[in-house]
């Protein structure tokens, strides 16, 4: 199967799945607003497809999510396999993404990194200056055409 069609599964995969949370996923204490299906990696055999979710709040709040929603796999999935025709209906397999956190944790090191030597900050101040420098005479052309 070519990446690009495989590509195209995932995106599919994704929406439909999006979409039969909200409707499969229908107990008080759950909230859709906190929930966000990333992405979809998926086989090339298309037996199985790990789904990553994103999910706001505590850990605690996050891990018992993602046990409500896991509970619900073969709901989710009888939904997949009527919207989705593929030849075979993938396993899913619900995982959570954690990579919207360690971009917080990367962005707050950086802060941090920047409170302690603001010249890693650097100053927009200084690079419109340089700006004036970068021009054509700088680099030696005389800014006149054709000539001799």
């Amino acid at each position: 199967m070519s990446v690009n069609r495989l590509s195209r599964v995932n995106e599919l995969l994704k929406r439909e799945i999006a979409e039969a949370l909200f409707r499969v996923m229908n107990d008080v204490e759950f909230d859709p607003a906190r929930v966000t299906v990333t992405h979809v990696v998926t086989a090339t055999n298309l037996r199985k497809a790990r789904v990553y979710l994103s999910i706001l709040g505590p850990e605690a709040d996050q891990i018992r999510v993602l046990r409500d929603v896991r509970k619900h796999r073969k709901a989710l999935q009888e939904i997949v396999a009527r919207n989705v025709i593929l030849k075979y209906t993938p396993h899913l397999d619900f995982a959570l993404d954690q990579s919207l956190r360690d971009g917080d944790r990367v962005l707050q090191m950086i802060e941090e990194l920047v409170e302690e030597d603001p010249a890693l900050a650097g100053d927009p101040a200084s690079d419109e200056e340089g700006d004036e420098e970068d021009g054509p005479e700088a680099y030696g052309a005389s800014g006149v055409e054709g000539g001799s």
